[in-house]
């Protein structure tokens, strides 16, 4: 039996094999391709008969490829890439061809002008909606031979996208350094030690310890190691991954996969009758263009660059007089920050971390959103799942109805993907006699258990938690039955992040905080002083932190514009030049392990981050007028927006809960910049 077919039930992970996933999708594909082959032949004019359908078997491939796409993800093996490649290579093939079945496109609008259309749902009027304009922004009005070639650039685009990725997780493995002298690694905590010396037995060495290039160890040693030269050969691997330079130079190097890509989606934005990437993205976005988001940009690099400028001149200065750095370097920024923070703050993240082992993050957190929505997460022991790591939750509502579920996956090791994300695993489904919940995955990438210390979480990692669990909230909280238009789904990319941004801001509550930490060795709670300086130190370098983004945001665009040119050096440097105080090496390659607007969803889009917190910061700020963690603001924000997809555009649901427009001011306020 290939489980991969049981596409109604929750995934059964420990049966999945990678010999199972072409032939579950090509068994679905088929089944799809006769759907749609009978809706064209009938011509039906109601929603039941054209779009439901439909809509059923192109669910069944999504579940059935959220399975395998997620294994990808936090299991990898050759095989399984392998098959994971050849699966999505498939997949964007049939898509594309149904996107650009012209029949099709006719039966979806001629539903648009039937006798019963204006009597549909709101969401049902949307979902068909949403999907016209997919089949026009996927060339199903062009000509057959530029149609051809657009269906063309989008396999290969997946190929390529695919390949970014994988070079990245390559090239992250791939270098390790064995540290046998513990005084090499002065600096860093216990629970680090721990970490690494678990991460050398686990790559079968007797003793010592093992620096990776995994986040918590990049992060540990950038931001703790006294040795500077450890430092440096850190930040050397890390920033050279994938590249022509650095300990691998050439091995995995992504510089033609970036040209190849960039080439082929400005060639796919021109047959579609965009003048770039950029417009095309902005089709489907809260933005009205580019110029827009540009002028957008550069107000907060002008806003942002004077205190920046400040915070720079302040480290370097720190790094000489106190730490004998007389020639600062971009590997000792984390180090002399840490430092100056804690000299002008009291604040030692080491101390920090040392409250928030991860179970007792988990038990806050769950109270949290309790507090906030009524809800109850339980924990199951009857789910399959992939790791020992990995749990799974049931969402219960306050009536006791069980509404959704959880997936959790929180640490770091061989084989996952950096980073955290959230994605579907299932939609919610109202369907005739078929009813499910929708069920999420939660992924972060923290420090995992050393053989003597639990895992230590960053407040960092606390807020990461929190975001992602924003994500989470606005898929598990639809009520929507169409899926392509619920959770997340068709929601407009620039105000995704609202969700997610908006609970961040929840981790610099006290009472939110002392709910969340207990000292791993003693079980006391986080001081009141430990905590009023974290508080103090917030805002710490904000101007550097909104500087960076507003630089990987810029250059995002310009690359993608095709206004400066292919060169994703060249035109970083260009960017660098305009908006930063600060510049890495010339060996650095930023670009090459820039999985967001590669190997991701952020394409010309990476600015979201930025566009969503105006919208986050101010909608937190209805939670602050009201107590902050408020019963009938949290139910207030899951009837407006969590709960309402993409049935109508985001800024009406924002409206309907912050009764007005964004105000600006309050994503200023929020970086101490007003």
């Amino acid at each position: 039996m290939n489980s991969l077919l049981d596409t109604g039930s929750l995934p059964d992970f420990p049966s999945v094999r990678p010999e199972q996933i072409a032939p579950a999708m090509e068994a679905l594909i088929a089944r799809r391709d006769a759907v749609v082959a009978e809706i064209v032949r009938d011509r039906p004019t109601t929603f039941a008969e054209a779009w439901l359908p439909f809509e059923r078997v192109d669910t069944a491939i999504d579940n059935a490829w959220s399975t395998v796409s997620h294994l990808n993800g936090v299991a990898d093996t050759p095989e399984l890439r392998a098959a994971h490649d050849a699966g999505e290579q498939r997949l964007v093939e049939s898509g594309t061809a149904i996107a650009q079945n012209r029949d099709l496109f006719d039966v979806m609008t001629d539903l648009t002008t039937s006798a019963d259309y204006d009597a549909l749902p709101a969401a049902d009027k949307a979902a068909v909606e949403r999907a016209i304009r997919s089949f026009t922004l996927s060339g199903v009005a062009l000509e057959p031979e530029a149609r051809a070639r657009f269906a063309a650039l989008q396999t290969e685009l997946a190929a390529l996208g695919n390949a970014y990725g994988s070079a990245v997780l390559d090239a992250t493995q791939a270098w390790t350094e064995h540290v046998t002298d513990a005084a090499l690694l002065a600096g860093l905590s216990p629970a680090d030690m721990d970490m690494m010396a678990a991460a050398a037995r686990a790559a079968g060495h007797a003793d010592g310890w093992l620096v990776t290039l995994q986040q918590p160890s990049v992060v540990a040693i950038l931001t703790f190691a006294e040795n500077r030269d450890l430092r440096y050969r850190v930040y050397h691997a890390y920033g050279t991954r994938a590249s022509d330079q650095g300990p691998d130079a050439g091995t995995f190097d992504n510089s033609k996969r970036i040209t190849d890509i960039l080439a082929r989606r400005r060639e796919a934005a021109r047959l579609l009758g965009f003048a770039d990437p950029v417009a095309w993205s902005l089709a489907t976005k809260m933005a009205s263009d580019g110029d827009e988001v540009v002028a957008f940009l550069r107000d907060l690099a002008k806003r942002a660059r004077p205190g920046a400028e400040a915070e720079l001149a302040e480290v370097r200065r720190f790094a000489a007089e106190t730490l004998g750095i007389a020639d600062f370097q971009p590997w000792d920024m984390a180090f002399a920050s840490n430092a100056l923070r804690r000299a002008v703050h009291a604040y030692d993240e080491q101390a920090v971390r040392a409250y928030f082992p991860v179970e007792r993050v988990l038990a806050g957190w769950q109270t949290l959103l309790e507090r906030l929505f009524g809800i109850r997460l339980v924990l199951r022991d009857d789910v399959p799942l992939w790791h020992a790591d990995a749990r799974y939750y049931d969402l219960v509502d306050a009536d006791g109805t069980v509404f959704a579920g959880m997936y959790v996956d929180l640490h770091a090791r061989a084989g996952k993907r950096g980073g955290a994300w959230m994605a579907v695993a299932r939609p919610r489904i109202s369907d005739g006699d078929q009813h499910s919940v929708p069920v999420a995955y939660l992924t972060c990438n923290f420090a995992p258990r050393g053989s003597d210390t639990p895992s230590l979480l960053s407040h960092s990692d606390v807020r990461t938690l929190l975001h992602e669990t924003g994500h989470c909230l606005h898929h598990l909280f639809t009520r929507v039955d169409r899926p392509s238009i619920a959770g997340v789904n068709g929601f407009e990319w620039d105000a995704v992040e609202l969700p997610s941004q908006l609970m961040e801001d929840f981790a610099w509550d006290r009472t939110v905080l002392t709910a969340m930490s207990g000292h791993y060795e003693t079980g006391e709670p986080l001081p009141e002083d430990l905590f009023a300086r974290m508080l103090a130190a917030r805002r710490f370098q904000s101007g550097l932190f909104l500087l960076r983004q507003v630089e990987f945001a810029l250059f995002d665009l310009l690359l993608h514009s095709g206004a400066h040119g292919d060169d994703p050096v060249a035109v970083h440097q260009l960017v660098r030049d305009e908006v930063a105080v600060t510049t890495p090496p010339e060996w650095h390659r930023f670009a090459h392990a820039f999985g967001h607007i590669f190997a991701g969803g952020y394409a010309a889009g990476y600015y979201s981050y930025l566009w969503a917190e105006l919208l986050a910061a101010d909608a937190f700020d209805r939670f602050a007028e009201n107590g902050l963690v408020d019963r009938a603001t949290g139910d207030l924000l899951r009837e407006t927006i969590l709960s309402q997809g993409a049935v109508r555009p985001a800024i009406e649901g924002f409206r309907a809960f912050r009764g007005r427009d964004p105000d600006p001011a309050a994503m200023l306020v929020r970086h101490g910049l007003a």
